[in-house]
């Protein structure tokens, strides 16, 4: 959806072919950091955004086995008057939706709804696409935004299935005065374990807060659908020896009627090259370009950047097209790689067992803002 609004923008015209038959409320919650939001209050999005999202004050990390505060870094103003932009916490649900309604708005967007697409040719002055209703379409460029298990990538890349981490997120929402109290407070709030952490933050303007435990365990056989039902028990076995508070939390969710859903982490290997995300008049944008896992919480952001610098490459209309895609991929590849590479070396840092675990948690009580900021991301 961002792709489509930025490529508008630019002055294209636009035909969105979204797999799915309808815009459906999946997901849970998205962390959008400083660098993500400047970018939608550039497309005009900061008053609908300030009406459906949370601003957390502050995030904080806590060990999941004492419950102890390991360090803390303010948010809040402190980000807005430090990045130009606030941090910011929403439902994914509604980052959708106030981006389809920005794409509604411009007629030079068309939107088509259970067509996805099954395969595509790059003639070199055109790209022909069939959908899976056996229509051919043909166009200028070719956006492939289709996600972790992209067909566009596997036609232009063919570089196989992305791979299973080995890491399950479950994931629920409870309303925030069902949690218990101490933890209704407007933050980040993130607990660090070994081979296990949890995230929890408020969204939908702080009435409901998005809680997501990160364990290890075997892949689903299907990897192809991200949301199935989850077992709670399974939840509770896996966090046996965290804390009582954590767990507490965590039963907080079948207390109010919740449920879980389980999510298993995929990922790819980091950005090697230009030609990764961009070649002849196809590109690859978001998760299909660098998926990545959730422990820099910056997938969802890196998408929304992507789409920001190709409405950039769009609009360079002395250059020919194939040139614009690739100013696009060489402006973004080793910024999105560099990302991947550091969300996948949290994975391993926040799951750290033994002397690592030990190591990890001292520096975070010595330099606990230190190394939570990330001036390097939210600048960019």
């Amino acid at each position: 959806m961002a792709a489509a609004l930025a490529a508008a923008r630019a002055g294209w015209e636009v035909r969105l072919f979204e797999r799915a038959p309808v815009f459906a409320e999946v997901g849970a919650g998205v962390q959008l950091g400083p660098n993500a939001v400047r970018c939608l209050q550039a497309w005009g999005l900061d008053a609908a955004l300030r009406a459906v999202a949370a601003f957390p004050a502050q995030l904080q990390v806590r060990s999941a086995l004492s419950a102890q505060v390991l360090a803390s870094l303010p948010l809040g103003q402190r980000a807005q008057q430090r990045y130009g932009a606030p941090y910011v916490t929403i439902h994914r649900a509604d980052l959708h939706g106030l981006l389809a309604q920005a794409v509604q708005e411009l007629p030079a967007v068309q939107q088509s709804l259970g067509c996805p697409i099954v395969r595509h040719e790059d003639t070199g002055g055109a790209v022909l696409v069939r959908l899976a209703r056996g229509k051919d379409i043909e166009g200028d460029v070719l956006i492939g935004a289709d996600g972790l298990h992209s067909r566009t990538r596997a036609q232009l890349l063919g570089d196989g299935p992305p791979r299973f981490t080995g890491h399950l997120a479950y994931r629920a929402l409870v309303p925030l005065q069902a949690l218990p109290a101490p933890w209704r407070a407007a933050q980040v709030t993130a607990w660090l374990g070994p081979r296990l952490h949890a995230v929890h933050y408020p969204v939908r303007s702080g009435a409901w807060v998005n809680l997501v435990v990160i364990v290890h365990g075997p892949a689903p056989q299907d990897l192809e659908h991200w949301d199935h039902a989850a077992n709670a028990a399974g939840l509770e076995q896996a966090l046996g020896g965290t804390h009582p508070a954590l767990q507490e939390l965590v039963r907080s969710v079948a207390a109010t009627g919740g449920q879980w859903r389980l999510w298993p982490l995929c990922d790819r290997a980091p950005l090697a090259r230009a030609d990764d995300m961009a070649r002849g008049l196809v590109a690859l944008l978001g998760d299909a370009a660098h998926p990545m896992p959730p422990y820099l919480a910056q997938g969802a952001g890196m998408a929304i950047e992507d789409a920001m610098q190709l409405q950039t490459a769009l609009a360079m209309h002395d250059l020919e097209v194939p040139l614009r895609l690739r100013r696009y991929a060489l402006n973004r590849w080793q910024r999105a790689a560099r990302v991947q590479a550091r969300s996948q070396r949290n994975g391993r840092i926040f799951h750290a067992t033994g002397p690592l675990r030990w190591a990890r948690d001292a520096a975070l009580r010595l330099l606990g803002p230190r190394l939570l900021d990330l001036p390097w991301l939210y600048r960019a």
